[in-house]
């Protein structure tokens, strides 16, 4: 499903749809440029999760976890050079817990990501407005693409 996301306004609306929905398990994994919304929409996640702190990007630390409605892992593979440190990271035992992820810079970790997810590619439509390309693969990336795209 491709969605025009016509200000930041937009892309923070389809981030509290996708926060007000994502359970423990679910993982929602984000691809785009640099400035093309990935953080601006993981900020609106974790507000949608009721996170009582602001989501800040984890660039250095790559992961940041937050407690909400539930816990969200928020992961940021950006400076991942390779896969032997997304296995250093201990991605693995990351997915195993009983929380809901989401990652930025989902490219990095190829193989590796879960099976069932919700694919998120935003692009640049202007100086404030973003294409976003939704793919779901399995039953909780359908279940969050309802929710996301549901009035």
């Amino acid at each position: 499903m491709n969605l025009l996301l016509k200000s930041p306004a937009a892309t923070r609306r389809l981030g509290l749809k996708l926060g007000a929905a994502i359970e423990p398990g679910d993982f929602i994994a984000l691809t785009g440029d640099l400035g093309a919304g990935k953080t601006v929409l993981v900020k609106a996640i974790a507000e949608g999760a009721k996170v009582p702190e602001p989501a800040t990007s984890p660039t250095f630390a790559l992961v940041n976890v937050y407690r909400g409605r539930i816990q969200l892992q928020h992961l940021d593979l950006y400076r991942l050079t390779g896969p032997a440190e997304l296995f250093a990271l201990g991605f693995d035992d990351l997915l195993a817990e009983p929380a809901a992820t989401v990652c930025e810079w989902a490219e990095k970790a190829e193989k590796a990501l879960p099976k069932d997810r919700l694919d998120i590619a935003l692009e640049h439509a202007g100086p404030r407005s973003r294409k976003a390309r939704l793919t779901a693969t399995g039953e909780r990336g359908e279940r969050l693409l309802k929710a996301a795209t549901t009035r």
